[in-house]
């Protein structure tokens, strides 16, 4: 048994779980803001934008079933909306880290070793 609880101690020690939890931690939390800034912010502005859409309300009933296909629409378009601020949440911070790199290398164009590469390989044909 005491090999056991030695095993899990180092198992539970590992850098790659330590990481793992902090990682688990940050991102609930980085849910939470992301999730405040969609419904605070975000969806008042489209719901104005839109006059008020609101598709939970729609359903459709089969004898004494009710289905609410509304809330499955409304979760959609909530999903959508969250996925889009994270990506540009992501892109700011990537932005503001020099983190993109490599996209801005790709927008500039090929750089002067892949024409080498490029003209040399053309030359071997």
């Amino acid at each position: 048994m005491k090999g056991f609880i030695n095993e899990f101690k180092a198992f539970a020690m590992k850098g790659n779980v330590i990481d793992l939890a902090v990682a688990v931690v940050i991102g609930a939390a980085f849910g939470k803001i992301v999730s405040s800034l969609v419904a605070n912010i975000i969806t008042p502005v489209i719901g104005l934008i839109m006059g008020g859409v609101d598709f939970s309300g729609l359903t459709y009933t089969v004898g004494e079933a009710s289905i609410t296909y509304g809330v499955f629409i409304q979760s959609i378009i909530d999903f959508v909306i969250v996925a889009f601020v994270i990506f540009l949440v992501i892109k700011a911070i990537n932005k503001a880290t020099g983190g993109d790199k490599e996209e801005e290398e790709e927008e500039k164009g090929p750089s002067e070793v892949d024409l080498l590469i490029e003209i040399r390989d053309s030359l071997r044909r």
